[in-house]
């Protein structure tokens, strides 16, 4: 086999020394999630990464760096880290950042995006934050507001994503800031974007237009697969795009774990037909994020998928933030041969 280890760079791969590693140990591309960096710390990556890789005789020519733009997708504005506990109090509020005591008692979570608290009033009352590890229940909206109690606890942060369960309204749109990461990147060679929560084939020409007239030549673009509506129109969201991956995670959040497998195992099946290649991500290797060595499942699963059809796999949390980011990728490749 021969396929892609796209390997998240983060506060755990802050280091060229294990760059060198995370490539000699497979990995093929390196991914920056421009939704957790600052433009400013962005272009220092940048340039850090240009200054690297040629020097890097393991990396090859061409070694790409995957910027992963907003799109679509609702994340939490700025908040201090916390541990949310079952039962407790939420207030979401239409924001930028966490502000003090507004008077509920309840914990304030800013989302800096008008079209959830939209989409709110046509859908269910359950609310996933960062990829379903924490759920919320709804119980009063308001126009700018939501009061909500959480259902499962977990910690959140800044910049997690939040998805209404079984919502299908979202405007379709590069933001602001990633029309500054697109122009940001204009001065650097193999640099690639990933658009997130990609509808449908017709979100997708307007994407692959909007990037026809921002920048100079053939841009190359990633639909990444997160939303129900998109895996029926993978085959046409493939003719404008140049990659798609199929993540998980947030899948999971708007559907529901259960029909998120099933789909994802239906759509596996069709991968031959696609003109375009699929790559997998979202908890591919989880539990070496804090364990130096996989499951027997995650082995057989990524074996699976590979033999299924996907030309890769995608490292987040694995290299991003985890413990063992060089066994990861070194683990993501070990069929590399076979």
């Amino acid at each position: 086999m021969n396929y892609q280890v796209v390997a998240t760079l983060g506060p755990a791969t802050d280091d060229e020394q294990l760059w060198r590693r995370l490539i000699e140990a497979g990995a093929t591309a390196f991914r920056l999630n421009t939704s957790h960096i600052g433009l400013e710390d962005l272009e220092r990556w940048l340039r850090r990464i240009a200054r690297f890789l040629p020097g890097c005789s393991a990396a090859g020519r061409g070694f790409p760096i995957v910027l992963d733009l907003q799109a679509s997708k609702w994340r939490i504005g700025l908040v201090e880290t916390a541990e949310l506990e079952p039962g407790a109090a939420i207030e979401l509020f239409l924001g930028t950042r966490q502000e003090g005591d507004r008077g509920t008692g309840a914990l304030s979570l800013p989302v800096p995006h008008a079209d959830f608290f939209v989409a709110a009033k046509s859908c269910g009352s359950r609310i996933a934050v960062n990829d379903g590890k924490v759920m919320l229940q709804s119980e009063r909206l308001h126009p700018e507001r939501i009061s909500a109690r959480v259902l499962q606890g977990g910690e959140i942060s800044t910049g997690k994503g939040i998805t209404l369960v079984g919502s299908t309204y979202r405007v379709e749109r590069l933001g602001d800031k990633d029309r500054r990461v697109v122009e940001l990147a204009a001065g650097y060679t193999g640099v690639r974007f990933a658009l997130s929560y990609v509808k449908d084939a017709a979100e997708m020409r307007r994407y692959r237009s909007q990037f026809a007239s921002q920048v100079a030549g053939s841009a190359y673009l990633i639909a990444k697969l997160e939303r129900h509506s998109a895996l029926p129109e993978a085959g046409g969201i493939a003719r404008s795009a140049d990659e798609l991956w199929v993540c998980r995670g947030d899948l999971g959040a708007e559907m529901g774990v259960a029909v998120m497998a099933e789909q994802v195992f239906r759509f596996a099946s069709g991968l031959g037909k696609l003109s375009r290649p699929v790559l997998l991500a979202g908890q591919v290797l989880e539990h070496m994020s804090e364990h130096p060595a996989p499951t027997r499942s995650e082995i057989s699963c990524l074996y699976e998928a590979l033999r299924k059809g996907f030309r890769g796999v995608v490292l987040s949390d694995e290299t991003s933030v985890g413990a063992h980011p060089v066994e990861a990728c070194r683990t993501a490749s070990m069929f590399h041969s076979r």
